[in-house]
């Protein structure tokens, strides 16, 4: 009795985590697609997580530029590009501009190309999968699965066992030395078995989002996730649906026929993890790394404001000004998400003074009726600028890799395909207002309407772990 005594007391004591926790991040998805096709949803797929999830249905990012390499790294750091580094998809560092992977110190891993060169080491924070790992020092696994390269490597963090992309070169799932030297058998198998031909359209449309999923079950059984003695990751990440939106915009049989896609996969997923893992063994969120504004056109057509805005266009308006003022070519070095950035090293040399040229440059873009602000950086908190646009200039901007100048165009206006394709990255409730719903283990089906952040993700799952918040988290728990 004693003995049995002590071994109730022993288990009562451990420490309860999930074997697993699955992160799936839909590249532009808006909040208003889970109402949209919720009737036409199946019910062990999305309409499942709605269900029996708890949704967070007022979940928004709380910075500009919202794009998809600040938007996954944000959501796994519980962060912003402030704190983050990675200030947009790409960026100045010390005056050169950079993809936010690229690392030219690694080589590629599955591939002859140059797709492989690619590590999180642009990122200044740590992800919730590296709080993880340290938490179990290092013996859970973590593995990040997308399309696209920055969707598998920042969620994943620095210390992931393993991240892949699709090459279309290779037509198959990818690496780089940052990881590994040779991709394990699994990956080779998998690989060998859906080599895509690079006629097969991957990118825009279903393809892409089955081949991300049957991958990421390729993970669970390659990497035995969710079977070990602690609690492993897997971060997916579906890119697909941002390439349908860019290419068509939010309306259109082919936005539907790639979200009715998800759903079935989402559905497969569900089965595959309740089959390996056990229903209520493993904790699964889902979100988004940005949403996307409606088709200008699709806008005028219905007497609603849109249109199109050029930052390239822009930036060759303001270098003709610019040299015809002071002599030189090319005073704007770039205009990046709506980021100008000047090329302070072409000042320097030619003895001209930043402020006033920064001074000149504002002057010139208030002149366009379609900018309603355009701000130094320096000047952003003592500026005219409403609460709910200056905190987002803050909380996305780092000086070491934003620019110099902030613009904000009116709503509605974008650089997108004005036609029939959109964009994103704006501050506005189109681009910031995403999903956020969590299920599976030890989480009750609920809803709420408050307001939440994409920085309150990671603190909530890490709260539910009990592990330590990656270093860079500035959100709360919402449970």
């Amino acid at each position: 009795m004693l003995a049995l005594l002590a071994s109730v007391v022993c288990q009562a004591s451990s420490l309860e985590r999930p074997k697993l926790v699955v992160g799936v991040v839909v590249d532009q998805m808006r909040w208003d697609y889970l109402y949209r096709y919720y009737d036409k949803f199946r019910n062990d797929g999305l309409k499942r997580l709605i269900t029996e999830g708890y949704n967070c249905d007022n979940t928004h990012y709380n910075y500009v530029p919202t794009v998809t390499a600040a938007g996954h790294c944000s959501v796994y750091a519980g962060s912003s590009p402030a704190f983050t580094g990675i200030a947009g998809n790409n960026f100045y560092i010390d005056g050169r501009k950079t993809y936010c992977c690229e690392d030219t110190t690694v080589q590629s891993v599955g591939t002859k190309s140059d797709a492989g060169k690619m590590s999180p080491r642009n990122s200044m924070v740590t992800s919730m999968c590296d709080q993880l790992r340290l938490a179990t020092d290092f013996e859970s696994k973590t593995i990040g699965v997308a399309l696209k390269d920055r969707a598998a490597i920042l969620p994943a963090g620095h210390s992931a066992n393993g991240a892949y992309w699709f090459d279309k070169s290779v037509g198959g799932f990818i690496t780089s030395t940052f990881y590994m030297n040779e991709l394990p058998k699994w990956v080779q198998d998998f690989n060998k078995k859906n080599k895509v031909d690079p006629k097969t359209e991957v990118y825009y449309g279903p393809k892409g989002v089955v081949l991300t999923t049957d991958m990421a079950i390729a993970a669970l059984d390659g990497e035995n996730l969710g079977n070990g003695k602690v609690t492993d990751f897997l971060a997916i990440s579906y890119s697909s649906t941002d390439y349908v939106g860019h290419k068509y915009g939010t309306r259109g049989k082919e936005v539907d026929e790639v979200y009715l896609a998800l759903d079935e996969e989402i559905a497969k997923l569900f089965k595959a993890l309740d089959a390996k893992i056990g229903k209520g063994n493993y904790l699964l969120f889902l979100t988004a790394d940005h949403a996307g504004a409606h088709n200008a056109k699709f806008m005028n057509d219905h007497r609603m404001p849109g249109g199109h805005f050029s930052g390239s266009a822009k930036r060759k308006e303001l270098n003709a000004f610019l040299k015809n003022k002071y002599g030189h070519e090319k005073l704007v070095l770039d205009v990046i998400e709506n980021r100008l950035y000047l090329n302070k090293k072409l000042i320097a040399s030619a003895k001209l003074d930043e402020e006033d040229i920064m001074e000149d440059v504002c002057s010139e873009l208030l002149k366009d009726k379609l900018i309603l602000y355009a701000v130094p950086f320096k000047d952003v908190p003592s500026a005219n600028i409403p609460p709910a646009i200056k905190d987002r200039i803050i909380m996305g901007y780092n000086p070491q890799r934003s620019g110099d100048i902030q613009i904000i165009v009116r709503s509605g206006y974008h650089g997108g395909d004005y036609q029939q394709g959109t964009t994103h990255g704006a501050w506005n409730s189109y681009d910031t207002h995403v999903p956020f719903i969590l299920t599976g283990w030890h989480i009750e089906p609920g809803h709420t309407n408050k307001h939440v952040t994409i920085s309150d993700i990671a603190p909530t799952i890490c709260a539910l772990l009990k592990i330590q918040m990656p270093t860079g988290c500035v959100g709360q728990p919402v449970l």
